[in-house]
Formats: C-alpha cells, sequence, structure tokens
C-alpha cells in the first residue's frame, strides 16, 4: 500500500519505537541470557530478603534498660506506694 495514499485515508499513525526490533537468537544464546537473567533475579531476592532481615531485627533488637528514661520513673513511684501501703498495714 502506498504510504501517501495510507496517510490520505487516516491520522492514525504506529507509536514509535522505544526499543530495537526483536531478535532471533540461537537456542545457546536463548539459554545463557535465560541463566544470566534467573542468576541476576536470584541475587536481587536475596538482597531484598536480607534487606528486610536486617530492617526486622533492628526493629526487635533496640535496647532496653529499664532503670533509666520514663519506665524508671513510673517503677519508683509505683514502689514507693507499695512500700506506703505496706507500712500503714
Amino acid at each position: 500500500m502506498d504510504r501517501k495514499h495510507l496517510d490520505d485515508i487516516t491520522a492514525a499513525r504506529n507509536p514509535p519505537l522505544h526499543h530495537d526490533p526483536a531478535k532471533l537468537l540461537s537456542l545457546e544464546e536463548s539459554a545463557v541470557l535465560l541463566a544470566e537473567q534467573t542468576r541476576k533475579h536470584q541475587e536481587l531476592q536475596s538482597r531484598l530478603a536480607s534487606q528486610k532481615l536486617n530492617e526486622a531485627l533492628k526493629v526487635s533488637m533496640g535496647g532496653y534498660v529499664a532503670d533509666t528514661g520514663p519506665m524508671a520513673a513510673y517503677r519508683e513511684v509505683q514502689d514507693n506506694e507499695a512500700q506506703l501501703s505496706s507500712e500503714e498495714d
């Protein structure tokens, strides 16, 4: 079909190619590419799993010292009240 004639019929255009056209590969080349892609995917999965585990451990492994901070003040108040009530009995 003549290109000029097609332009007269419709205003529709093919989208521009963003990638190279498809290429034919031998079976060996395809197997090599697939193995490489699989290896990269597994590395990415293990890296993401490691990162998630690291973040989870940071949250649960936070330091806790009971003798300082607001919990120590609460504990002192509770201890003092317990002593007062036991002295009253």
